[in-house]
């Protein structure tokens, strides 16, 4: 069953507990770049990476995060990462644990730090 765009929305900003600056800070960094799945256009850019691009877009557009202010373009991505983190937050204990991890770093491209409360 979909979720509504409400509960993706209260999910969402429950879930992505990192500022823009925090995410576009760590999106420049070589442990970002080298984390996850790399999209098939040749790029080089893992999918993570992607995401997290359009992540600080949606925090940056919508900073007080009203959620009459989200198209469904943003409730769309907003749904892919919602999947994502509660996904691997469920079958990933080592994010929370080892910085170094794969699993904290591809969390961190979604989002979310592992390491804060």
């Amino acid at each position: 069953m979909v979720k509504d765009n409400d509960t993706v929305i209260k999910e969402f900003n429950e879930l992505v507990n990192m500022t823009a600056e925090e995410l576009t800070a760590w999106l420049k960094g070589d442990a970002s770049t080298s984390s996850g799945w790399t999209k098939d256009d040749g790029s080089g850019e893992s999918v993570g990476h992607e995401s997290g691009r359009k992540i600080v877009e949606i925090l940056e557009k919508n900073p007080d995060k009203d959620p009459e202010k989200y198209d469904q373009e943003d409730i769309d991505h907003m749904r892919k990462v919602v999947a994502y983190n509660k996904r691997h937050l469920a079958q990933e204990e080592t994010a929370k644990q080892n910085t170094e991890s794969k699993s904290y770093k591809s969390l961190k491209n979604w989002g979310h730090d592992a390491q804060k409360t």
